[in-house]
């Protein structure tokens, strides 16, 4: 997926790799999520970099070991000066996890008085999440589940949705494909109407 992004022109994708629910899964099976993520990280940051892609991490890094609180920081700075394309994995994510912090983070200043609370606004509260980018476009979630799993709440006001039947592990190229298209082929208002979005078009 990665690499047909990069090949179609896609300029930022975010992937949720581990959300901050999943640590309440059988111990056995983190551990082997952990083990996977830690082996990949090496080998797919070579071969990101050599394809101009930079790594960035978004979520609660310190919630995992010291080695691969390691392999991501390396990972992110072997690849932090690429401008191809930029791949957001999200691990040890939440949305609200997301929010709070920002809040916190807001919070803090406002005591320290260095911003004023009634300073604060939606750009500047976007600016304290996490993924400080440009809101997502398109939102699509595999194998059938009909809800986002506090992914992005934040930033997916306006994004367009996509839900797919097939599994993760099987969408491939052809299901991002098909789900550009019925993007493509959707009209996005931002709160306005059809005749607005026509008028300020023409």
């Amino acid at each position: 997926i990665v690499g047909h992004c990069g090949r179609i022109g896609t300029k930022i994708l975010t992937v949720f790799a581990f959300s901050s629910e999943n640590w309440n899964r059988p111990q056995k099976e983190v551990n082997r999520l952990m083990d996977l993520f830690m082996r990949a990280l090496d080998k797919e940051a070579k071969e990101l970099d050599e394809n101009g892609v930079r790594l960035s991490f978004i979520g609660d890094i310190d919630g995992f070991s010291q080695n691969l609180r390691e392999s991501i920081r390396r990972a992110s700075r072997q690849t932090e000066h690429n401008q191809r394309m930029t791949l957001n994995v999200a691990v040890n994510y939440g949305g609200r996890w997301d929010i709070v912090q920002a809040a916190r983070s807001l919070a803090r200043k406002a005591a320290k008085g260095l911003i004023d609370p009634n300073d604060i606004d939606e750009e500047m509260m976007s600016r304290h999440i996490s993924l400080n980018a440009k809101d997502p476009d398109l939102f699509i979630r595999t194998g059938g589940e009909m809800r986002v799993s506090n992914f992005l709440l934040w930033q997916s006001a306006y994004t367009e949705f996509y839900f797919s039947p097939t599994l993760w592990p099987d969408f491939g190229p052809d299901e991002l494909d098909k789900a550009i298209a019925v993007y493509q082929s959707r009209e996005r208002r931002f709160g306005l109407t059809s005749e607005q979005i026509r008028e300020k078009s023409a």
